[in-house]
Order: C-alpha cells, then structure tokens, then sequence
C-alpha cells in the first residue's frame, strides 16, 4: 500500500502561522533538532530564515522587529541554544513585546529512551521539563508538542496569547514530529481583546470624570488649568498613536512622552514638549513638566527607574493609565483599557474646554515667567530650532568630543543635512541618556528601556532594519563600549545581510561610565572631571587615560581596550562590505558625517563601524544631576 503524503506536517503549520502574522524574516542559531524545521521554512517560501552569531542576537533582532512590525520570532536548539535566548525573552516579557520563541528539543523516542534505561544525548537535561519551567517564568503561554494531532490547537493557543496579551510565547518542538502529518491551519489566528460591556463602561466614565475633576482642581494662576500628557510605552504596543495624535489636536494639550515611547508619533507636532525623564530631563522640558503645569496625565506611561530619572514616586496630581487600569490621584479605576480612554478622555476634554481648548506654548510662558527681554524668540518653536542648529557646545577643548556635542551634532545631521530616513537604535546607559533629546519621525526611535540589556542596540539594529514596515530606513545605533563587547558579533549579521547601519561605540577610554556613576558618581566631581557646570578638566584632551589624571575609577569598571573599528575588516568579505572609522574631535566628526551624507561614498555601501573617542570623565549633561557639586576652598 503507497503511503498518501500528508496535507499539512507539524513544521507547515507552524511555518504558515507565522507567515499568516505577517512574519517575513525568523531569527536564530540551528541545531540538528531544528533543521527539519527550517528545510520546510525554505520550501514554504514565505519566511526567510536570518542565522545569527548567538541565541542572545537573534532574540534582539526579533524583539526589535516584533516593537515595529507587531510579532516577531527566533528559533533555536534545546537548552544550550534555549537558555541563551532567555534573557533577550525575558526582556521582551518585562517590555510588553509579542515575541514567538520557538525550541526544538531532541524527539521523542530519545525521551522514551531516557525514561526507561537512564540515557542522555546531547543537550539532554535530567530534568526533562527544565526548558519548559525556565520559560513559564518569561512568557504567556508555554507549550511542549508531543503530539502531532494536539500540535495545531498547542500552536494557535500559544499564538493567539501572544497576540493578546502582547508578550512572549514559547513553543517546545520534539524533533521527530516536525514532518509529522497535522490538521491543516483552520480561520486566522487573530487577537482577542477583554470583553468591553456594560461594567466597562460605567468603569471607563468614573475613570474620566475622575481625571476631569482633577484637571479642574488644579488651575494655573490665570485659573486655567495646565495638564500636560505623558505618552508612554502602552501607546507604541498597543499601537494608539493615531489616537494620541487625535487627543492632543483635538484640545490643544502639551505633551511629553517617556523615553520608550519616544518618537511614538511625529515630534514634529507643535503640542509636543520633548522628553520628559524625571532629573535627567532637558532643563526646558523638567520645569514645564513639573512646575509649570498643574497636573500630569500618564497615558500608557510606565512608572520605571528610568523613566522617572532620580524621582521616586508620582504625586496625587498625576494621572497614570497603564496596565489595564487607571490610577487618578488616590482613587484607582480597574480594568480601563487605554484604547478605550482615549478617545473618550479626548470627547470629554473638547465638551468642556472646546476645541484647541487647552492649548498652550509653555515654553513661550516659561520664557516670560523668566524674564527674557521682549525681543528675544521664545516659544516652542524657537527651543527646537535652537537645538536643531546648534553644533557642539563650547568648551575649554574645542577639538575634543563630548557625549552632549556628538549628539548636538547628529541631532543637526538628522534634521537638515541627510535625505535619507533613519531608525535611531540607543543602547542602555549614557548612550540612551545622550539620545534622547534627537528630534525624530513616528518610528524613528527603538531603546529598551526597563530591561535594559547591554548590547541590546546591536542584535536589535538587525530586526528593526529587516522589519515591512521601516526596510527603508538606515539604522544608526549608539551604543557604550563595554555594551558593545556584550554583542559585537551581530555586526557579522549587518554585513552578511548587507545593511548600511551606521554602529557609534561610544568609547569612553574603555570603561563602564553608567556603573561608575550609579556607585561612585563622586568620581565625576574630582579634579579632572567635566563639572555640573559644563566646564571640562584640566588634564590631556586627547588621553582618556592621561597619566597626569589623578583620580581613578573603581577597578571593576575597568574594561580591556578594543580597536573598536578594526573589526570592520574582520567582518568584511569580498561581496560584503563593511567600513571602520575612528572620530576623536569635531574635525573628524564633521568629515565622516559628510561622507554619510553622500550616497556615492563607498562607507554608505555597507555597515559602518565607528570608534567614538572620548574622555573617561565625560558624562551626558542630563545625568549631571546625580554629580556631587565641586566644595569651593579657600
């Protein structure tokens, strides 16, 4: 009797699952396990598969892809591959990001074996549910498919939690059940929001004549009330930047956003006041966010260490809509989902303040509270054309970098001087800190910002570039040194797959500068340091580690020293270029942004890998607050 070949295996299922969510590009490291898998992937066609250097890279490059494009995916081997991918999932759990991690674990019959004569293989644990029960810690929904007729219903499961509660899954695939005969796929696999119903209702209205109220109790001196917005991360996951676009045109009102949702909408708008990151905010920023307006309402704004930049707590005058419900003053509203509250905050505002009602230039305000003379420009308009065409702030060493003049720099770079789009990807630390006050496009910004993975940028640069939805745009990624020698290996991947990303290493004389400042920020107030006040020290401007320096960092901070741009070469093949570069002073920072500039020069083929010298006591002028200031002696 001839054997019929199957409609539908366990590996096309699965293959055209993910294609169905509009995945084009799955990440990861193959292994024996997986191969079955990825030979049906290629012969599906829909879904290109991108291999890695690590488990940990492909997890960034699907995390990014999945913040731009919905849902992303890496595949990987049992438990050595599996393990390695944990924590780029548990970022992505932390971060509300819907990410497939798929497992493919030794078959079946090798289970049996080990059951009953004791006999491992490789990757095998003792504990046959150790993958399993490390993942049900980072994911929504954890599977382990032994079956290939409950396969299709275990994968649309996992899928649809994923979709829904916009966090990781984890599917588990036994080797042998991969060209396992299944059902084939049935309806799409689609998102099942919470039920919104009558109790929902009266819910969402108590929650907005909440926050109406206390808008009303909390007027300015002229008696109009001063809300400004917080747009936080929720409005980028769960995709409600048109709403928020609609909100703030509607009635006028200023808002911020959080550093994760920056760039969520165009920063172009003119309701838009920048940034807003507690004592590392742009001073303008600060003082319009916490004392000049009269209320903050948080929408879809996480209360994290880093958003809030040093402050430890919100107040009774702030408003806080995240995690499914709403926080107004002291009272709490469960179970208020934020794309409903928005549009009905946004109908409630325009009923009693009419539309454009709560409009306001509160930087032109700010300048008038001040004192600035009559003819000097002031507004909002005239604080970004400010930024925009400023170069790097003077100091006493003109010809040397600083983290504040790079990003002076490339802020101006973006705004006038490239025609191409770019996708800004920040790394942790000083590089996120010094990047977030650029002025971008809806989009134009990715940063992880309560995970906070070191080296995250790297892999992450991969998926946001291979994402439909921003393929167009170049990468430009900032990230510190010792973050870089985290995962410079995924620079391997943006030449193999020939992305022109453009790779900063902010190399602060091989040092880890956050993690001195988080213990030991004293040591930026001693002689030789860039004081609060902007002034720079006195030893050599071209040594970062000047051996007239007389203050030295704690010796754990301490990184080995890389030629950060000579591993351009070792990367680069015959059809797949990449370029290296060293900057060390504005000279040679403003050469290499014109040849970025020109499409024809040769660095725009490939990835660009730049080594950016600075002084070991440099530090974004946004963390100055966490600097002790310098005792005058006598």
């Amino acid at each position: 009797m001839t054997a019929i070949a199957p409609t539908c295996t366990v590996a096309r299922y699965l293959a055209r699952r993910l294609a169905e969510l509009g995945i084009t590009h799955l990440f990861g490291v193959p292994g024996n396990h997986l191969g079955p898998f990825l030979t049906t992937l290629r012969a599906e066609g829909d879904i290109e598969w991108v291999g890695t250097p690590t488990e940990g890279g492909a997890g960034q490059a699907a995390d990014a892809y999945a913040r731009v494009h919905g849902v992303g995916a890496a595949a990987v081997t049992y438990s050595v591959g599996a393990f390695n991918l944990l924590g780029a999932c548990g970022g992505a759990y932390v971060e509300q990001v819907p990410l497939v991690a798929v497992n493919a674990s030794p078959p079946y019959a090798q289970w049996q074996n080990y059951r009953a004569l004791g006999m491992l293989t490789s990757h095998m644990s003792p504990r046959p549910e150790s993958n399993l029960d490390v993942y049900r810690q980072v994911t929504v929904d954890a599977q382990v498919i032994s079956n290939p007729g409950l396969a299709p219903a275990q994968i649309d499961a996992a899928l649809t939690a994923c979709l829904s509660e916009r966090r990781p899954v984890y599917l588990e695939v036994m080797e042998d059940l991969w060209d396992e005969p299944c059902a084939a796929p049935g309806a799409p696999v689609r998102r099942r929001e919470r039920p919104f119903g009558a109790r929902g209702q009266t819910m969402l209205d108590s929650a907005v004549n909440a926050i109406l109220t206390l808008v009303e109790e909390h007027p300015g001196p002229d008696g109009r009330p001063r809300p400004v917005v917080w747009a936080g991360e929720e409005v980028d996951r769960f995709r409600l930047g048109g709403h928020l676009t609609g909100l703030v045109e509607a009635t006028g009102v200023p808002f911020c956003t959080t550093v994760g949702a920056k760039a969520v909408v165009d920063e172009d708008q003119p309701q838009f006041h920048g940034v807003y990151n507690g004592h590392a905010s742009h001073p303008d920023v600060h003082w319009i966010f916490r004392d000049w307006a009269t209320c903050r309402i948080g929408l879809g704004a996480w209360s994290t260490s880093k958003n809030l930049g040093g402050e430890q707590y919100v107040g009774d005058d702030w408003v806080m809509a995240a995690n499914g419900g709403v926080r107004v003053g002291t009272s709490y509203f469960p179970d208020v989902q934020l794309e409903q509250l928005l549009p009905a905050l946004q109908d409630a505002l325009v009923k009693d303040y009419g539309s454009g009602g709560l409009e306001a230039d509160y930087y032109a305000e700010a300048h008038a509270h001040h004192g600035a003379p009559a003819d000097r420009p002031a507004g909002l308009a005239h604080h970004r054309a400010s930024l925009l065409a400023s170069g790097p702030r003077p100091s006493r060493h003109p010809e040397r970098l600083t983290y504040d003049g790079v990003f002076d720099r490339i802020n101006h770079f973006l705004g006038h001087e490239t025609r191409e789009d770019w996708t800004v990807v920040s790394d942790a630390a000083f590089s996120l800190i010094g990047s977030m006050n650029l002025s971008l496009p809806a989009g134009g910004f990715l940063s992880q910002v309560s995970w906070l993975s070191i080296g995250w940028s790297v892999g992450a640069a991969t998926g946001a570039a291979l994402a439909p939805e921003r393929g167009h745009a170049r990468p430009m990624v900032f990230v510190g040194d010792g973050a870089f020698q985290e995962t410079c290996q995924e620079i391997s991947t943006h030449t193999r797959l020939g992305l022109p990303s453009v790779v900063f290493v902010m190399d602060n004389g091989h040092f880890y500068g956050i993690e001195q400042m988080l213990v030991h920020p004293s040591y930026y107030a001693e002689p030789g340091s860039t004081l609060p006040d902007g002034s720079t020290d006195p030893t050599d401007p071209t040594d970062p580690t000047d051996p007239t320096d007389p203050t030295d960092p704690d010796f754990y901070n301490v990184l080995h020293p890389w030629h950060y741009d000579r591993l351009a070469a070792v990367f680069a093949g015959r059809d797949t270029p990449a370029s290296g570069a060293v900057v060390a002073d504005t000279s040679e920072l403003e050469t290499l942004l014109a040849r970025l500039a020109d499409p024809a020069d040769p660095v725009n083929a490939g990835p660009l890998l730049v080594r950016v010298r600075l002084h070991r006591h440099d530090y974004p002028r946004a963390m100055s607050y966490k600097v002790p200031k310098p005792t005058a002696t006598a």
